[in-house]
């Protein structure tokens, strides 16, 4: 048997094709292959679905082909940009689903917080290190994540991205960029409402966001940090917090 045969990744949900909500692929058609499992909990998780343990039973063990499968279904086989996330997907064995998507000519992006790397990482098209900031409730290994860095190399288009929330939020993600220079950022504003894991639909706090929007855009502005992009998270805005878009 082959390794796409046998190889098992926890499936918390498939969904797509839609576009990118956040961050430098924002826009792009996607389909959403997202893990279960992490190895954070962070007070803000917009996917406790894909996090929490007690969603386990929710999880699929899956192998790459049935995965592959539908993924092919979700795009009617044509090649597009596939999203690895989660949870963390990183915890997941994906080399062998990325082998097998780039042979039939679609590209993938994987987002993390970075405290696990792997060798894979530098099959990718596109890798999102997204550290998370103090109100998350998590501190970040910068040893870890620098490892990410190292396993990824120069094949992937490496860029860090940021939810803020706060000034302490806004502190953190000036003291990274600065360790990684070389990196573009992306910040976005953080949705204080997050659903139920239960809920499709949720009410968002949309003025909360423009407002933590704007001042945002003020702050990066006031400190001349221009290298920076600034974005909001675009799928809170069209489709509030429900699951599946």
């Amino acid at each position: 048997m082959t390794v796409a045969e046998t190889a098992l990744i926890r499936i918390a949900e498939i969904f797509g094709p839609t576009i990118q909500g956040e961050g430098v692929l924002i826009g792009q058609p996607t389909v959403f292959v997202r893990t279960g499992g992490c190895d954070y909990r962070c007070s803000w998780c917009d996917s406790l679905h894909a996090v929490e343990s007690r969603f386990r039973a929710d999880w699929q063990p899956m192998t790459v082909d049935t995965i592959w499968r539908e993924v092919s279904t979700l795009s009617g086989g044509r090649p597009l940009m596939v999203s690895l996330s989660g949870g963390n997907p990183a915890i997941q064995p994906l080399g062998p689903l990325i082998a097998h998507g780039h042979g039939l000519g679609y590209r993938f992006a994987l987002e993390t917080q970075g405290s696990v790397a792997k060798p894979w990482f530098a099959d990718l098209d596109v890798l999102v290190l997204s550290p998370k900031p103090p109100s998350s409730g998590m501190e970040t290994d910068y040893e870890a994540l620098a490892d990410c860095l190292d396993k990824a190399g120069q094949k992937p288009r490496t860029v860090l991205k940021f939810v803020i929330f706060d000034d302490a939020d806004y502190a953190f993600a000036r003291d990274v960029a600065a360790r990684h220079r070389d990196l573009p950022v992306y910040l976005q504003p953080g949705n204080h409402t997050p659903p139920p894991p239960e809920a499709d639909d949720a009410v968002i706090d949309l003025d909360g966001i423009i407002v933590r929007m704007h001042w945002l855009v003020d702050k990066v502005m006031a400190d001349g940090w221009f290298s920076a992009t600034v974005l909001p998270q675009l799928h809170v805005l069209l489709w509030g917090n429900r699951r599946g878009v």
